[in-house]
Formats: C-alpha cells, structure tokens, sequence
C-alpha cells in the first residue's frame, strides 16, 4: 500500500502546483498585471538589458579582483592583514549602499561608472570573506601530505588548497551576485539604468503596475543567476571535495 501511496502524493503535489500556478495567473490577467507588463515588454527588456550589463560588469570585476586578494591575504607574507583587510571591507559594508553611490557620484559623475564602482565594492566582501575562509578551512593533513610529496606552495595552493575551498568561495560569489542584482535597482538615482527606473517611476508616480514591471523582473533575475551559479557549483566542483554530489 505505501509503494501506491507515495506516487499519488507526488501526483497530488504536482497538480497543486500546476493550480496554484493556474490561478495565479489568472489573478495577474484579471488584475491587469499581465495586460500591464505585456504592454511595457519593449520596456522591461531594454532596461533588463542594461540591469544584466550593470551585473556582469561590477560583478565580474569583483570576482576578478575579490578571489586573488583573498587568495593573496592567506598567504604566509600577508597573513597577518587578512584580519585587518576584513575589518576594512566589514567597516566599508556597513556603509548604506545609498551613501556609496553617492560618494561615487562625487567622485566619478552620473553614469554607468559611478553605478559599477558602487556595485563593485558592495559584492566585494562576500568574495574576499568566503575565499579566506574557504582556504583558512583546508584541513591542515592535507598541506602536511602536499608538503610530503615536495609540492611548491604555489602547485599546493592550485592542487589542493583550491580544489578544497571552491565550493566555499562559490557561496560567496552568490551571495555577492544577489546582492549586487538587489542593488542595481538604486544605479538610477545616479544614471546608471537599469530596472530601477520602472520601479522608481513607477513609485513616483504612484504606478503599482509599473513599479511590478521592474520589480518583478530584477526577483526573476536574481533567481535565474542563483540558479545558474548553483549549478556551475554543483558541476565545477570536483565529485571528492563536492558536498552537494
């Protein structure tokens, strides 16, 4: 009896789903939020467009440059800023991200530069805190063998000290990505585009259906990326140091 049971629970779950998806979108439809977003579509995807570069630009500068600094404050010459550097970029994060865009707008002009280099330093500690912590958690039998078998430093931080702190250093990447997809919406305060000018404007001007049609596609987003990093997590990261297989 139970082998029938459990595949008519998960038919009964599936068609649940199914409804619940159904009727909401018939409330969407009903509720013109459909018929509103179909209508600014030309919209939404110009300024998602320009939402994704915003993201791929300040994003990948700061894995770029977040990895190797984290990489380089757990070696032996410079251990002894890691603490230090962490307590800056903590002291910089506690900045509210208004503030930064701000300063950057001081410092660089309106436009996409301001809006990238504000982006970049707000990704940045997730990176730089989860690589020194990934690294810091290799387990010290397994430098001990590297040392052992007369690898260099450098074949034993790309050998073994790396293979063991990906998937660490990847959490932190996706924390840093849906920051950064959360924060962009704030880029149009200071000319920067993005989806954060339907939201805005649609906040000005009291426009529920406007502000949806920005709100709305930078969640969709922020799951879409999450999803794509969790399954670069999931398949990069070799089968013996990979948690999740």
């Amino acid at each position: 009896m139970a082998d029938g049971v459990l595949p008519m629970l998960t038919r009964l779950r599936r068609n649940g789903v199914h409804l619940a998806v159904f009727l909401l979108g018939a409330w969407a439809w009903a509720g013109g939020l459909l018929p509103g977003l179909i209508e600014k579509w030309d919209d939404i995807a110009f300024l998602g467009w320009q939402h994704i570069e915003l993201v791929a630009v300040s994003g990948g500068a700061a894995i770029l440059f977040g990895v190797p600094l984290g990489v380089l404050l757990t070696r032996p010459r410079f251990r002894r800023l890691g603490d230090m550097a962490l307590q800056l970029l903590n002291v910089g994060a506690t900045i509210p991200t208004l503030a930064v865009l701000a300063l950057a707008m001081s410092l660089l002009g309106i436009g996409n530069g301001s809006a990238i280099f504000a982006l970049f330093v707000a990704s940045l500690l997730p990176i730089v805190s989860n690589t020194m912590a990934g690294l810091r958690a290799v387990p010290p039998h397994l430098l001990e063998a590297a040392r052992g078998m007369g690898l260099s430093a450098r074949h034993t931080l790309l050998q073994v000290e790396l293979p063991n702190s990906l998937f660490v250093i990847y959490t932190g990447i996706r924390t840093a990505l849906a920051i950064n997809v959360g924060t962009v919406p704030l880029a149009f305060l200071i000319g920067g585009g993005g989806l954060g000018e339907l939201i805005f404007t649609g906040i000005a001007l009291n426009e529920f259906g406007t502000m949806l049609a920005g709100a709305i596609p930078t969640a969709l987003l922020a799951v879409l990326i999450d999803f794509i990093m969790a399954q670069l997590q999931f398949w990069t990261i070799p089968r013996g140091v990979n948690p999740l297989r």
